[in-house]
């Protein structure tokens, strides 16, 4: 949807995340495997619930929808956008058009995909109905947000699914259900997660190790030091070997509270 980022040439220093520094994006196509996993939750009479970053994934799904509507394969499925943020982010795509790829009907079409909820009883109206449908809300590692009270709501049953749509931290609840936690907190009490749990790491908008590499490759010139940070420390660590090996630069992975004199 976005547009590829501008180049950069020349820097003193390079400051670069590593979040996915020591992987590969897997290939698949995003749209056929969440289609997939939409039909088989709906053939079990169960309901997808996608905990999403509000700014940037709330809208990339919302286009995978789309794609999926157009295709005919979930024509009758409710879908909700259950995040007031999400909703603000949405609207701006909306009315910014020429700062991403979209054409001007199909903005409008992927816009119009969902219903938005914009108010505590409209979310509460979702958990309510007992039919098939997609819900999308934040936060996306459920953190916090509305998605917790969908949670709630739907993971202790088998026939739903919990899917996942970006990047998880180590000790969020996302991580935890991705690792097979069978039971999760949620406003001090546990719930039993008995749904089925699955994530789409491809529509991470985290470059890959090659993607950082590539990017990196940009630099007409060596640069003076490039700081790693913003990753676990395997894949902060993988990519600094990366960059010694392949590239010959000076690069280092701070600790807290580390001091530079430039």
């Amino acid at each position: 949807m976005m547009h590829d980022p501008q180049p950069v040439t020349e820097a003193d220093y390079i400051v670069i995340e590593s979040t996915y520094g020591n992987r590969v994006h897997e290939p698949t196509d995003s749209t056929e495997r969440l289609g997939s996993i939409i039909e088989r939750t709906v053939q079990r009479g169960g309901t997808v619930v996608v905990p999403a970053f509000a700014v940037g994934r709330a809208q990339s799904l919302l286009y995978h929808l789309w794609k999926l509507k157009t295709e005919g394969r979930i024509a009758n499925i409710p879908i909700y956008l259950d995040s007031p943020m999400a909703i603000d982010a949405t609207d701006l795509l909306h009315a910014h058009r020429a700062d991403h790829r979209l054409a001007p009907d199909v903005c409008g079409a992927v816009c119009a995909i969902a219903t938005y909820t914009r108010d505590v009883e409209g979310s509460k109206a979702i958990t309510a109905n007992p039919y098939p449908k997609i819900v999308i809300s934040a936060s996306g590692m459920a953190t916090g947000g509305r998605v917790l009270h969908h949670l709630k709501a739907y993971a202790p049953a088998q026939k739903n699914t919990i899917l996942f749509s970006g990047f998880q931290a180590a000790g969020t609840r996302g991580r935890s259900m991705l690792e097979g936690s069978t039971e999760i907190k949620i406003h001090g009490e546990w719930i039993p997660v008995r749904a089925e749990v699955d994530d789409l790491p491809m529509l991470s908008a985290h470059a890959d190790g090659n993607e950082l590499m590539r990017w990196l490759s940009g630099f007409r010139h060596r640069p003076s030091q490039v700081f790693i940070v913003h990753g676990e420390a395997e894949a902060s660590e993988a990519l600094r070997v990366r960059i010694d090996k392949e590239l010959r630069w000076n690069a280092t992975v701070p600790r807290q509270d580390q001091v530079f004199d430039l």
